[in-house]
């Protein structure tokens, strides 16, 4: 439990400095541009960390409906959390590399101006002026089971927590529960901002 918490808190810090540092440095600068190299490096990033971010949710909602539901029969080795960890690794530096390979292929000759505080792929592809079609299939083939596979699995996971702890008749067991898990739910539920746009 306290590997993916740290793990989880890792790819946590590492997405919010992406684009606070860029941010810090526009507020005190005035000077709001970027490079193109930069934006793809932040672009690349905080899709890296995100992704990171969702797995190890999922995984820490496995954890805790494997520690809750079968307590007596917790298979999380170490060896299965390094695979899930270094599983985790790898799809999301693919998934991260195929957009950002896919995004400097494109040319843009519209303003280059973005009204965010952060370099987005759907507001690049908004200003490119070549042909998206590959990048938004990309997106929607790779990018929506990242989101929508994970927030379903996380759901899962509590809901069967939910119906074993209904099963235990002590008030401190089902405290306790909601103790441990009540983080990791209201941390789920951030995915559903990820989710709606």
């Amino acid at each position: 439990m306290y590997c993916f918490l740290g793990k989880l808190s890792f790819s946590n810090l590492c997405f919010s400095s992406v684009t606070v540092h860029k941010l810090l440095q526009n507020i005190q600068s005035q000077d709001t541009s970027i490079t193109y190299a930069g934006c793809l490096a932040q672009i690349y990033f905080s899709s890296l960390f995100g992704g990171l971010e969702v797995f190890f949710l999922v995984i820490r909602a496995y954890d805790c409906d494997v520690a809750i539901c079968l307590t007596l029969n917790y298979i999380m080795s170490p060896k299965f959390c390094v695979c899930l960890g270094l599983l985790s690794w790898v799809f999301t530096i693919y998934n991260s590399m195929l957009n950002s390979l896919l995004l400097a292929r494109l040319s843009f000759c519209k303003n280059n101006v973005i009204c965010h505080f952060f370099y987005d792929i759907s507001a690049l592809l908004n200003l490119a002026c070549s042909d998206i079609y590959i990048n938004k299939l990309v997106i929607f083939i790779l990018g929506g089971p990242i989101m929508v596979i994970p927030f379903l699995l996380i759901v899962v996971s509590y809901v069967h927590i939910i119906f074993s702890i209904q099963k235990v008749s002590s008030t401190q067991a089902i405290h306790k529960v909601f103790s441990t898990c009540g983080s990791h739910l209201s941390n789920g539920m951030i995915i559903g901002l990820y989710i709606w746009p």
